[in-house]
């Protein structure tokens, strides 16, 4: 089967976490022999700043990385219904602009050609609820939601005509435990600061834990104010900016623990959706500690695949007890990645697209 894909990007990981997972069932999908395009615009905001802060270099490192991974670029010329010929499974990602979302609409309403899905994996259902809505997806065969609690969302206010939840998941090809290529320190966090929508949550349960602990570590990322840096120049953690994601598991192994913080729209108002970051560390098989989030959907064993801190002082309690005993660490680290292995990797997910793909008529069962 052909498939097309249209994203922001995955050659860029700059603060885009959603490359992540779409690389990883990309590349799954292509072992099994499938053949896969992704689109993405030539001028897109991540790829733009991870040129202009970076260079080039990134650029061909993921077309080392990635050989198998077929990426072509768009502008305001470019024939979408050509790149389209011979698809059998077109998906689309809720970046890409809500014209570009109408026109492959109408394509698929007119052609019959492929199956339409569209793939949400953001909280704007929630924070710009409004622009979500004029979103044409009637035409559209199904929404693929990251999260029981948005796939219900899309259901009440009647967007789409069926809607599936599809998490996103680690690609085990890539995320898997590495022996450390140098000493260990203490700490690491990988994320981006964003918008402000988990400052305080940032402060609160990893700087001030870090702070008062003397943890070691590192902290990579990008869109860190100059307030944030002035917060983690008060401990003994070191701002490593921007990392590629093929390079998180190195980062992992070099690091005795992470920290997950969610962002504060997927607490309150989405709760269940952890992050790829979740997946991803779990993979690796490093411990790890999270800010409070609800695992309504039951994806993981909290306290015995990671542990969920509650506030400051009981983030401090974990971290001081994870930095001293190797027992704690080990089981951890055992737990996560084996929940991992048996429920969510890019495998399991593939399998669950071929069967959204059976359950609206486009597959064989």
């Amino acid at each position: 089967m052909k498939f097309v894909l249209y994203a922001h990007s995955i050659v860029s990981d700059w603060n885009n976490g959603n490359a992540h997972f779409l690389r990883g069932i990309l590349s799954e999908l292509t072992r099994r022999g499938h053949q896969t395009l992704t689109l993405e615009p030539q001028d897109g905001w991540s790829r733009s700043h991870l040129v202009a802060q970076q260079g080039r270099g990134p650029l061909h490192r993921f077309a080392a990385t990635f050989p198998q991974l077929h990426v072509a670029t768009y502008g305001h010329d470019f024939d979408h219904e050509a790149a389209l010929d011979g698809a059998d499974v077109v998906v689309v990602h809720e970046w890409t602009p809500p014209d570009l979302v109408a026109r492959i609409g109408r394509l698929r309403r007119d052609s019959g050609r492929f199956l339409l899905l569209f793939h949400d994996t953001h909280h704007r259902s929630v924070s710009d609820a409004d622009a979500m809505s004029t979103l044409p997806l009637s035409d559209y065969d199904a929404v693929l939601a990251f999260g029981e609690t948005l796939r219900s969302r899309y259901e009440r206010r009647g967007w789409g005509r069926r809607v599936f939840t599809w998490h996103e998941a680690a690609d085990t090809a890539l995320f898997r435990p590495l022996e450390a290529d140098g000493p260990h320190r203490d700490v690491v966090w990988i994320g981006n600061w964003g918008d402000g929508e988990r400052a305080q949550e940032l402060l609160d349960f990893l700087i001030e834990p870090a702070r008062e602990l003397k943890l070691d570590g590192t902290v990579h990322g990008v869109r860190y104010p100059p307030e944030a840096l002035r917060h983690l120049a008060e401990t003994r953690l070191k701002y490593g900016g921007w990392i590629a994601n093929a390079d998180v598991p190195a980062a992992f192994a070099r690091h005795r623990m992470t920290i997950h913080v969610p962002r504060r729209p997927y607490v309150e108002a989405l709760p269940g959706i952890p992050t790829i970051r979740v997946f991803e560390a779990l993979a690796c098989g490093i411990p790890l500690v999270t800010a409070p989030w609800r695992d309504d959907e039951h994806l993981f064993r909290p306290g015995t695949d990671f542990l969920v801190a509650s506030d400051t002082n009981e983030m401090m309690r974990y971290l001081n007890a994870l930095r001293h005993d190797p027992d704690l660490c080990r089981s951890l680290s055992e737990s996560g990645l084996q929940r991992i292995h048996e429920r969510h990797t890019c495998r399991h997910r593939a399998d669950e697209l071929f069967a959204v793909l059976t359950a609206i008529g486009g597959v064989p069962a």
